[in-house]
């Protein structure tokens, strides 16, 4: 069977998004999502992403990551796939849809997309380390230098560290940049840095707003790896109106046997 494929990247967090409104891949088959997303023997991604239809909703957005494994919400490639919806006719300017944390909304002009993640309600601080979820759970530590910081190793000790072995959590390396912040992720389920990790992000600008003490209307520049995004919110009781902010770009598209 060809199974037609596009491939998207949303500051170098690439992902391979299908068409899945007829199906065609077992949400379980492990084997070959691995597949899919090897860099030496399918066509290579961070993550896999089915569209699929949803009553009440342009779609439902379906993740991978590179282990095979169902995951929970990915901010670069929730944007991405509003940037395919948009490619195959499905949406124009606007996009309404589900994912595995719940509704979101999004906005796409050219090829910048902005998501609305969902509202943080809390935010544990310990140390020099903030824990939180922004659709996936991260840990949030700042740092005075990224280039001393040993990302793979670092983050994997974290991320297997007793707290977080078994269900895994995100790691991320903040360094302050004036008004806002440079990031740099170690990604559980992919299990190694990635080039930009969209709810790291935005986990990263929320503890920034607590670092720094924001209120009210709040704008974080944000520089990763793969290029610049922004996260925009609110700060009242919680974190509202959460937007993360940035390109989607397309890279190419095939069909892949299987």
């Amino acid at each position: 069977m060809q199974i037609p494929f596009s491939k998207y990247q949303g500051t170098g967090n690439d992902f391979i998004i299908i068409d899945h409104r007829s199906p065609k891949i077992e949400h379980t088959d492990v084997d070959l999502i691995q597949q899919l997303c090897d860099r030496k023997f399918g066509i290579g991604a961070d993550g896999l992403i089915l569209l699929e239809e949803e009553l009440g909703f342009h779609f439902r957005m379906v993740y991978f990551n590179a282990d095979g494994r169902e995951s929970s919400m990915c901010g670069n490639g929730g944007r991405c796939i509003v940037a395919f919806a948009k490619k195959i006719g499905l949406i124009t300017q606007m996009a309404s849809f589900i994912a595995i944390d719940g509704p979101h909304e999004a906005k796409i002009k050219e090829d910048w997309v902005e998501l609305k993640m969902q509202k943080v309600d809390s935010v544990q601080q310990s140390g020099d380390h903030y824990v939180l979820n922004t659709g996936s759970p991260h840990f949030v530590k700042f740092v005075p230098n990224k280039l001393a910081v040993n990302v793979f190793e670092e983050g994997r000790a974290i991320r297997q560290s007793s707290p977080y072995q078994k269900e895994g959590i995100n790691v991320n390396f903040v360094e302050r940049l004036g008004q806002g912040i440079d990031v740099q992720t170690y990604e559980r389920g992919v299990e190694d840095e990635t080039l930009s990790c969209g709810t790291g992000v935005t986990a990263a600008a929320i503890a920034f707003a607590i670092d720094q003490q924001l209120t009210g209307q709040i704008e974080v520049p944000v520089q990763t790896k793969g290029g610049g995004l922004t996260v925009k919110l609110n700060r009242a009781d919680s974190f509202t109106d959460v937007w993360l902010c940035g390109p989607a770009t397309f890279v190419f598209e095939g069909k892949i046997v299987i």
